[in-house]
């Protein structure tokens, strides 16, 4: 069997506070970053969003994603495509 497609979508409310606090996460955990997709509207919106892709076991990746979602104002989302 195939490992699972997993996605992780990640909601900042607002990016000037919180980019340093996520970016540090990110790259604590960057050896389960296949992928990484930075959304946001142009102009003054505070809020993005960031589609991760994510490779490794899922005890890894649920840590990275619980360790984010400790951070006041980030939600986080999963999405997992099995074969």
């Amino acid at each position: 069997m195939k490992p699972a497609h997993v996605i992780l979508g990640v909601h900042v409310t607002d990016r000037l506070k919180d980019a340093v606090t996520v970016q540090k996460v990110f790259t604590e955990y960057g050896s389960l970053v296949k992928t990484r997709l930075g959304l946001h509207e142009i102009g003054n919106s505070p809020e993005g969003i960031v589609l991760l892709e994510v490779v490794g076991g899922q005890e890894a990746w649920k840590a990275m994603a619980a360790k984010l979602q400790a951070i006041e104002g980030i939600e986080v989302k999963e999405m997992v495509f099995s074969h």
